[in-house]
């Protein structure tokens, strides 16, 4: 019976994981409300912005989960993760962008906060509960013994992407009560239930405002050169930190009426290397570590379809990981803007995600002169 059954709901102030813990409830299930607490004021991060995942706005999101749940009438948590959210999220994404890559703090922070130290730390704090809900859009399937995460029935909202690292044992015990909805329907049934968040825009952004800038304040980005292929200097870039793979707008410089994209990133030399749009197409990546959701897949050629970034169509591809967790990805149709740090995930034509890893470089590597101009 469902009464018998306590679920912890992972809530921030939004309307999908209002909706979770309220379709949950509805069920019978015994419910519980745990919210992160991660940002403790320690960078100068504007006020009174657009709503996101680290920011000063994190205080009137907690209020709205302490009204939400004292609605439904469920008892409420907060768990501080400031500590592990600076040294898990935030030193990664800093180390990545200086070392000239594209992270995706989302897939670090599903992985190791939300869906790790969240998770662990309110058990040691003796919350009780026998599964964890969260409102991602997103389904799963068990299949010879395996469960793996399988793409939601909104292809539009889909959140997969992100929930790569969850093993099989771990999604035993979760579940994503909107998985089966669409936006539209959980917009409807928000309002049915009279939930506050009903109307409640989404947080698109990182970073309040989306500025990365303060995150930085203590390791200045150093200008460089922004060159072209041959290694000719054609202006001066801010730093590597904010410039990423087939970035167009706000590189400084143009060269007539054909456009510029940022083609690569030269942390040896600190260079931005851009050309036109066609040096943007690869034929492959590499990507490591990798992990594969099935063991016995590894050295194994896989047929499959890769997104190399949230919202990039899947592509077909063919897929090999080595036992040392290499990937070889080859795509059928060269595909655009490969940026190493971002993630590779590969999915099944049923679209089970079947395993994913971080882009190394992309193929063939751009070739630029790497002597001094």
């Amino acid at each position: 019976m469902n009464q018998d059954i306590t679920i912890a709901v992972g809530l921030s102030g939004g309307v999908d994981s209002s909706l979770a813990a309220c379709l949950l409830k509805e069920q019978g299930y015994k419910v519980i409300g745990l919210t992160m607490k991660i940002w403790k004021g320690a960078y100068k991060i504007q006020e009174n912005l657009k709503h996101s995942c680290f920011g000063p706005s994190e205080e009137e999101d907690i209020d709205a989960c302490q009204r939400l749940c004292a609605n439904l009438g469920i008892p409420y948590h907060v768990i501080d993760l400031a500590d592990e959210y600076e040294l898990h999220v935030l030193e990664y994404f800093r180390k990545e962008y200086l070392a000239g890559r594209t992270p995706n703090p989302c897939i670090v922070c599903n992985r190791d906060l939300k869906f790790g130290f969240l998770i662990d730390k309110a058990r040691q704090s003796g919350i009780l509960f026998d599964m964890f809900a969260t409102g991602h859009y997103a389904r799963k399937s068990t299949i010879n013994g395996l469960t793996y995460i399988r793409v939601a029935r909104d292809v539009d909202k889909d959140q997969s992407y992100f929930l790569y690292g969850l093993d099989s044992a771990r999604l035993s015990y979760i579940i994503f009560p909107l998985g089966e909805m669409t936006k539209k329907e959980t917009r409807q049934a928000a309002h049915f239930y009279g939930l506050e968040a009903a109307e409640k825009s989404e947080s698109q952004d990182f970073i309040s405002g989306g500025n990365y800038s303060p995150l930085f304040e203590n390791e200045k980005p150093m200008p460089g050169d922004i060159v072209d292929l041959k290694g000719n200097i054609l202006g001066r870039h801010r730093g590597l930190p904010f410039y990423t793979i087939g970035q167009r707008r706000g590189i400084g410089i143009s060269l007539g009426a054909e456009p510029l994209y940022v083609l690569g990133l030269d942390v040896e030399q600190n260079r931005v290397i851009v050309g036109n749009g066609k040096g943007l197409f690869s034929s492959g990546l590499i990507a490591k570590p990798f992990r594969l959701h099935n063991p016995q897949s590894f050295g194994q050629p896989i047929v499959c379809r890769v997104k190399i970034r949230q919202n990039h169509k899947p592509a077909e591809a063919t897929a090999e990981v080595d036992k040392t967790g290499s990937a070889r990805i080859e795509f059928m149709v060269p595909q655009r803007a490969v940026a190493p740090g971002q993630s590779a995930v590969l999915y099944s034509e049923e679209g089970l995600v079947l395993g994913g890893g971080i882009i190394e470089k992309a193929l063939p590597d751009i070739a630029i002169d790497k002597t001094e101009s």
